[in-house]
């Protein structure tokens, strides 16, 4: 067994513990020897306090197999999920495989002097434990196109019929529209992932070209690819990442949607958070046929999901920039609490900016927030017409509520666990993580007094005696959304763990 494999076994165990898949908990048990889990076949597996998201997590030092921790969920699993747990086990398959790759190839792609966006893919999920697993790519695939590996590729095209163009299509803008490439007086040039041509070319009426065109190299999320510095470019992926139901397609109206999220997030935007530009896109009707580009402020563009990974690397680059060591994590938590707050309390917005979705822009000698890909966010009909803010026209309605809690479930397993925690966690020793984070959030809430927004969400943080947490593996592969019920498999929660807020 590879000592990869133990650290995968014990990330899914940890994390169907979590979401107590099966009622997993009930197979713990505590002695004077300490607390175990029950596995099937009847070894014990040592358990140790979880100190973020869960009580408990697999003990250091105890190696465990990917077949003893699948054997296990297939014991507690409910029969209607074979399924889902089939799926699974798939999924933790092509995650080690990834691993392993990523292992053997690590060295190499730090020597070639990789982006920041290379870096922050080295970076493991906080949560999700097969986060490297792309259901469907070969080992083969991975190399080519994921981005922990550094590639550079060139892009595919098609000829689309301008007929089948939703409304409010763009033109592709000089710089990513490549030259030499000529489609029918009544066809649209359409970018396409090398990875989506065979799905392409099963669409009626749509010829992919021979030619490929453009290269561009894959960002962090893998089916947005960086054009130059500036300029990105998001196409559908034939594959689903955290879960085997988070397609990475892009269905009508989802660009649609985080154009008008864009434009309202602008409006509310502290005068240090920059919004990417997500105007241009086109759609014709088909999850395989759409492309959005995005452009970038000026700066140094550091994805947050890359912090971790620089300072676990000891890299040099922009942590060592004039903001020093010291103060980059405490202006950066500054400035993503003290504007999540405000949007929480004044307008009933919280976003689904998470570790990936955040960068910090260096530029100036300033350190400013920028934000991207908004279509997940969550908005108050009525909070915001209260503050006098016309309410988007959003396509995919569960993007507005007006139920706080649901507002306060975002804000927590968003912003709090994903953006803050585990970043402040991973740079810093466990009791300066919670002070800082703590400190921080305290001060961001301060600013508004007693508002009853601001109370509802102490309550549900700083207060609160357990931290809500998302039940994802549950939602997104192992239970079918008509047993869970969920409407979206990313805001599917039901699990909690100790709030690493409080003093102890």
């Amino acid at each position: 067994m590879s000592g990869r494999e133990a650290y995968l076994a014990a990330r899914v165990l940890d994390a169907l513990l979590r979401e107590d898949y099966g009622r997993l908990s009930a197979r713990v048990s505590r002695s004077r020897d300490g607390v175990e889990l029950a596995l099937a076949g009847g070894r014990m597996a040592r358990l140790a306090p979880g100190l973020l998201f869960q009580d408990f997590v697999v003990a250091p030092g105890e190696r465990l197999t990917l077949g003893e921790v699948l054997g296990t969920l297939a014991e507690v699993a409910d029969p209607a999920d074979a399924e889902g747990v089939a799926a699974f086990a798939e999924e933790c398959a092509q995650a080690l495989v990834a691993w392993e790759l990523h292992d053997d190839r690590a060295a190499a792609v730090l020597a070639s002097g990789p982006s920041y966006e290379t870096l922050a893919a080295f970076a493991d999920h906080p949560v999700y434990p097969t986060a490297r697993a792309r259901l469907g790519l070969t080992a083969e695939q991975l190399l080519a196109y994921a981005p922990e590996f550094g590639p550079t590729f060139e892009l595919r095209w098609a000829a689309v019929p301008r007929r089948a163009l939703a409304a409010g299509s763009a033109r592709l803008p000089s710089g990513v529209a490549p030259d030499g490439l000529a489609p029918g007086v009544d066809e649209a040039l359409f970018p396409v992932h090398p990875l989506a041509v065979g799905e392409v070319e099963r669409i009626g009426g749509v010829r992919v070209l021979a030619e490929p065109r453009l290269t561009v190299r894959p960002t962090l999320s893998m089916r947005t690819v960086e054009v130059t510095p500036r300029t990105h470019l998001k196409l559908p992926l034939p594959t689903s990442t955290l879960g085997a139901r988070n397609r990475r397609s892009i269905r009508p109206g989802t660009l649609e949607d985080g154009a008008r999220a864009e434009l309202l997030l602008r409006r509310l935007a502290d005068p240090d958070v920059l919004v990417a530009d997500e105007q241009t896109y086109a759609h014709a009707g088909h999850e395989y046929l759409a492309w959005m580009v995005r452009r970038l402020p000026e700066g140094t563009i550091v994805p947050v999901a890359a912090l971790a990974a620089l300072a676990a690397l000891g890299a040099p680059g922009v942590l060592d920039g004039p903001q020093g060591p010291d103060g980059v994590l405490p202006g950066y938590l500054r400035l993503l609490l003290r504007w999540n707050v405000r949007l929480f309390v004044r307008y009933g917005v919280a976003l689904e900016a998470h570790q990936q979705n955040l960068a910090l822009v260096f530029h100036g000698g300033a350190m400013r927030l920028l934000v991207k890909d908004n279509d997940g966010l969550l908005a108050s009909p009525a909070r915001l017409a209260a503050a006098g803010i016309e309410v988007p026209d959003f396509a995919d309605r569960r993007m507005l509520t007006d139920d706080p809690h649901a507002l306060a479930d975002v804000f927590v397993t968003i912003t709090l666990h994903l953006a803050a925690a585990a970043v402040a966690f991973a740079a810093l020793p466990h009791r300066q993580a919670a002070a800082l984070l703590r400190d921080t959030l305290a001060e961001a809430l301060d600013e508004h007094g007693d508002e009853p927004m601001a109370r509802l969400l102490r309550a549900r943080t700083l207060d609160a005696a357990r931290l809500t947490g998302k039940s994802m593996i549950t939602a997104g592969t192992l239970v079918a959304k008509e047993r869970t019920g969920a409407r979206d498999v990313n805001k599917f929660y039901g699990t909690s763990g100790p709030n690493y807020l409080r003093r102890a």
